[in-house]
């Protein structure tokens, strides 16, 4: 499932220079696969974001599209809009999806990929929260922006505080023994 996350030919990463499975590794910028690069970051211990367009999740298989990113590490996507089903899965899967404000995106902010993101204001996360972004280049520059957390009622914040649907049924399973 990791191996076939993000495999699609028509997939177009702005990362790598050509289409299909493909990323570079930071800080070197080798190119190399999806996957190769998610195992070096694990082994780094980086977590990891997608920066997406519209529709993010639209005509993916619903599963694979949220348990995929999970397994490799992913846990934000940042996206212009999301597939409706697509965004409860990934909550569901404890990846938190967050949206640009209205006409905002990765392009319009100057925002390549390469630069280190951290995400701000999510120990108290409620639904629809405002939450700022910093992305930091290799030349210093910090560009802060807002996005919203697509986190859209009370049980998906906890569904997110536990890491997804699974660690917090199996939590409340163990609460009661």
């Amino acid at each position: 499932m990791e191996r076939g996350t993000f495999g699609n030919i028509r997939l177009r990463n702005a990362l790598a220079s050509r289409e299909g499975y493909w990323t570079r590794h930071f800080p070197g910028g080798d190119e190399v696969t999806i996957f190769e690069a998610a195992q070096r970051y694990k082994t780094e211990g980086v977590p990891l974001i997608v920066l997406a367009g519209k529709e993010y999740g639209t005509g993916s298989s619903r599963d694979w599209a949220a348990k995929g990113p999970l397994l490799l590490g992913v846990r934000a996507v940042i996206a212009e809009s999301f597939e409706r089903i697509h965004r409860s899965n990934l909550v569901g899967m404890g990846i938190l999806p967050l949206q640009y404000v209205p006409g905002e995106s990765a392009h319009l902010l100057g925002l390549t990929g390469t630069e280190r993101y951290s995400i701000h204001g999510l120990e108290t996360i409620k639904p629809g929260q405002v939450v700022e972004v910093h992305a930091v280049a290799d030349d210093g520059k910090v560009t802060k922006f807002t996005t919203r957390a697509r986190v859209d009622n009370e049980t998906e914040v906890g569904y997110l505080h536990h890491g997804g649907i699974l660690p917090l049924v199996l939590r409340e399973l163990i609460a009661k023994n």
